[in-house]
């Protein structure tokens, strides 16, 4: 597997490189958005995408657009741009991760392999491999959510973990810690604001999909549960 990372600093870059060799994975290093979409186009081994946002050319924001719209793949941000707003609009385009610059090249490491093990992890034993809820059918181990006239509907790793841990417990309410806990298997050490900008952005996709219908509702002071009506 290749990580592509994306960055218009030279040093960034050749320091990412260093890391993620020392990983056990090869790197290519394209310094443009256009480049970025050229190497997808006609690199089919890159798996996972380390990208910044401020670059010539393309901003990191329109590469990740394009990219949502045609191939699933892992995304890491990683920008100086810091305001909540920039999260938010990382997070809600597709991003899997954001991480603002200056960074620790350690967490950076260990944020992508938290990020490619919610990509490459099988069923949990014991774990059904569909579940129906409302009008959705959810198959954990190809990753995919249909409607019942069998469109897909396209969701990121994390939606689709939130989706899963919800729907496996229809009903029960969880908080937006023991989301982020069991979805991005690590100890909570976000915000619950973001665990919310992916809640968000995941129901408009279902109810997008499903002409409106509330599936995920909103505890208001608790967390999230699916809606079993």
């Amino acid at each position: 597997m290749k990580v592509l990372v994306v960055d218009d600093d030279q040093e960034i870059a050749e320091l990412l490189k260093i890391y993620i060799r020392n990983e056990g994975y090869e790197t290519v290093i394209v310094n443009d958005g256009e480049a970025a979409l050229t190497e997808l186009r006609k690199n089919s081994d890159v798996g996972l995408m380390i990208l910044d946002i401020m670059m010539p050319k393309m901003s990191g924001f329109e590469v990740l657009k394009r990219v949502r719209r045609e191939i699933s793949l892992p995304i890491m941000i990683l920008s100086a741009k810091a305001e909540d707003i920039d999260k938010i609009e990382g997070l809600v385009g597709g991003a899997d991760d954001y991480i603002t610059k200056p960074f620790n090249p350690l967490e950076v490491m260990a944020r992508m392999h938290s990020i490619l093990r919610r990509y490459t992890d099988k069923v949990v034993v014991g774990e059904p491999e569909v579940l129906n809820v409302s009008s959705l059918s959810i198959n954990s181990e190809s990753h995919e959510v249909k409607t019942e006239d069998g469109s897909t509907i396209q969701l990121t790793a994390i939606e689709f973990g939130i989706l899963y841990l919800l729907a496996s417990h229809p009903g029960r309410v969880y908080s937006a810690n023991e989301i982020f806990e069991r979805v991005w298997r690590q100890e909570s050490i976000i915000s619950a604001k973001t665990v919310m900008v992916h809640v968000s952005h995941l129901r408009d996709k279902l109810e997008e999909a499903t002409d409106g219908k509330k599936i995920i509702e909103t505890v208001w002071g608790v967390g999230y549960r699916i809606n079993e009506d």
